[in-house]
């Protein structure tokens, strides 16, 4: 190993430890004051959601490794260690945080007259109210098992620990017994609203209507007292696939959910406060061993349940609304087909209306020049109108084919039924490629005028389309329609060789082609030439592609990033990193979109797509990129990154070492800025009109 390949090796962040920096950023936007009350509340929400799905799936793949007894496994079984042991360390650290931020938004919110109750603060009316609450709503969900009798705690959520104290006639010191209560949160949600009092809104957890409802719930026990103290559970994730090979693939899915539900504990979070004896007969029901975290927490737990906070209808504690603008050029009377075919069209949502790729869709199905339609469906929303839209061509006779991926984490469920309703309709449903995840998102119209693609960087999904930044490129250049209809060929039969021209295909070609770019900007730097990267994607953890950044740092080419999650690379670094720079964002909407614009020796290439650079994108899953020939889109994509890139209301300075600072210079928030941008155009455009 040489001294480069040395100095790489050793400039390298741990995937889940970057990912650890990652979430911290968004606690640390929680921590502003200079945002939303209920916005802060939120980003404290989307934190613990976050952890939450990161110790099912990451952890849980981690704490497998970790015990294994294979030797051959070896510097695996350290190594994995070595990284939970250091993840264990960062979520104690950002955890005392988190703690005095949700203390902090609190305290605001009682500022604006909004206050959380405990069961011992209540009013005659509002006890009144929980009573019949409780009958009404809660008997029944609220059922107690003791202790004694659990012999494992086998699913997720949040419990209340009760030590029951029950004096007997005669008796100086009571009884004491142990139960667990299940929170019916999913059922009941985590907040109730209570009648307002002393000019406040007044909410309650939903954990403290059952500490008060205690002597209603444990009713016939005589005289007792109640503690209740809650605990947290996070379970093993990963979903236990059959393997045989006779098994259909729906099934295997729809199998593998169901066993999610039975994985091993670990993580539990519990209120600090809890009686020590209380605590010991919970861990021994957990079966916790040494590998698992324990954190000692606050009240209460399950943060995650902040997303959904009474608002109490003070609409100044959130952001202004930003309304999706329409492009007017996708909204007129003309078919959207051949606006398509003038000149290559592009929303960038949440900003612009995602309604625009909808009405394509639509006319697609209704049109009779269309043959057929074929799209790559990797998330759906829950009341899908891009699945109606297919079902309604199907309906009117055109041949339509979804590839849609079952193995959407968390999303499995949704994709099951929705697949079994295309199929319905009769439409030929693919269920991805057996190996390879289906992350590319594409369609294909085939028409008689002339056939139209759509690439993007970002699922064909509603409620995504609210809150994630994602391009949709639509085009008709026959060159690049051709090769996105050859990706469905290529999925249909994935064994059969196929060669792209134009496309980055994964796991085709897409990472040498990458690579080969990346060389010809060190060769461009070498030569004089100008030589540079600007990128905006969420992940950057694949060791070649790192290796070959930092070989075009040193040799002069200078890269500049914008980047939402992991990030494996150490920017700044002497010799080896100095041309790189990492901003990540966090904002009102979570950035998305994958752009690569690289100078090419002064006449730039530009690509937009599905991929980020980890090795599950460009080695283990169908992802596509497409170059962006039009002189409007590319102009658009720079100035998306440039944005982002001088954001110093919302970027950070990525380092590899966690610290996350702000950037310094005049105050600068690049989707805001965005969002206004793209309100001008439109009203320049309708105003030329009128």
């Amino acid at each position: 190993m040489d001294k480069n390949d040395k100095m790489t090796k050793r400039a390298y962040v741990e995937r889940d430890l970057s990912w650890m920096f990652f979430n911290h950023r968004i606690l640390q936007e929680a921590q502003k004051t200079d945002i939303p009350t209920l916005e802060r509340l939120s980003f404290l929400g989307i934190y613990s959601n976050n952890l939450d799905e990161f110790f099912r799936v990451r952890v849980a793949s981690l704490n497998r490794i970790a015990a294994s007894k294979d030797k051959a496994l070896k510097r695996d079984v350290d190594q994995a260690q070595k990284t939970i042991k250091e993840i264990n360390r960062l979520n104690t650290l950002y955890n005392k945080e988190f703690e005095q931020a949700v203390s902090d938004v609190l305290n605001d919110l009682k500022q604006h007259h909004v206050r959380l109750l405990h069961e011992t603060d209540l009013n005659e009316e509002q006890k009144a109210f929980i009573k019949l609450l409780y009958l009404d709503r809660l008997n029944g969900l609220t059922n107690p098992v003791w202790l004694s009798q659990v012999k494992e705690i086998n699913e997720d959520g949040i419990y209340l620990g009760v030590k029951r104290s029950q004096w007997e006639d005669g008796k100086d010191s009571p009884k004491v017994s142990y139960a667990l209560v299940k929170v019916p949160d999913r059922e009941q949600g985590r907040f109730v609203t209570l009648p307002p009092s002393d000019g406040y809104d007044n909410i309650m957890y939903l954990d403290d209507v059952i500490r008060f409802c205690l002597p209603l719930i444990f009713i016939g026990g005589g005289r007792c007292s109640f503690e209740a103290y809650s605990f947290k559970v996070t379970k093993d994730a990963e979903m236990e696939m059959d393997n045989d090979l006779d098994f259909g693939v729906l099934q295997k899915v729809a199998k593998g959910v169901k066993s999610r539900k039975s994985g091993e504990p670990i993580r539990v979070i519990y209120d600090g406060s809890m009686p020590k004896d209380l605590l010991k007969k919970v861990m021994n029901r957990l079966n916790i061993d040494q590998l698992d975290t324990i954190v000692s927490g606050g009240r209460y737990q399950n943060h995650k349940d902040l997303l959904a906070f009474p608002d109490c209808g003070k609409r100044e504690l959130k952001y202004p609304k930003w309304m999706p603008i329409v492009k007017p050029e996708l909204e007129t009377q003309e078919s959207i087909l051949d606006t398509i075919r003038r000149k290559d069209r592009f929303v960038h949502v949440p900003y612009h209306s995602f309604n625009s790729f909808i009405r394509l869709l639509r006319e697609a199905a209704i049109n009779p020049e269309v043959k057929e339609i074929k799209a790559t469906l990797y998330r759906l929303a829950k009341d899908s109108k891009v699945v109606k839209t297919l079902v309604c061509a199907a309906r009117n006779g055109k041949k339509v084919t979804v590839v849609i991926e079952l193995l959407a984490r968390f999303d499995e469920e949704s994709n099951i039924k929705w697949s079994k309703r295309m199929q319905e309709a009769g439409i030929r449903v693919i269920f991805g490629v057996e190996g390879l995840k289906v992350h590319s998102k594409l369609v294909h119209i085939k028409a008689r005028g002339g056939d139209i693609a759509c690439v993007g960087t970002g699922n064909f999904h509603e409620g995504n389309a609210k809150v994630y930044t994602d391009y949709l490129m639509m085009t008709a250049r026959p060159s690049l329609v051709r090769e996105v209809e050859r990706v469905f060929d290529f999925i249909a039969k994935p064994f059969k060789p196929v060669r792209f021209r134009e496309l980055l295909v994964s796991p085709n070609e897409m990472k040498p082609k990458i690579l080969r770019m990346l060389d010809t900007e060190i060769r461009n730097a070498r030569d004089g030439k100008e030589a540079w990267l600007k990128m905006k994607i969420n992940h950057v953890t694949d060791v070649d592609v790192i290796a070959k950044l930092y070989e075009a740092s040193r040799a002069g080419v200078k890269i500049e990033m914008v980047l939402r999650g992991n990030c494996s690379i150490i920017p700044g670094l002497p010799g080896v990193s100095e041309n790189i720079r990492a901003v990540g964002i966090i904002d009102r909407y979570l950035e998305h979109s994958r752009i690569l614009i690289f100078a090419n020796g002064g006449e730039p290439r530009y690509f937009l797509g599905s991929a980020d650079w980890m090795p599950r994108n460009l080695t283990n899953r169908i992802e596509v990129l497409t170059p962006v020939y039009d002189q409007d889109l590319q102009r658009d994509l720079l100035r998306t990154v440039e944005y982002g890139l001088k954001d110093t209301s919302n970027g950070r300075i990525v380092d590899g070492l966690g610290t996350n600072k702000l950037q310094s210079g005049a105050p600068f928030r690049s989707q805001e800025q965005l969002y206004l941008d793209y309100l001008k155009e439109a009203q320049e455009v309708n105003n030329i009109r009128n």
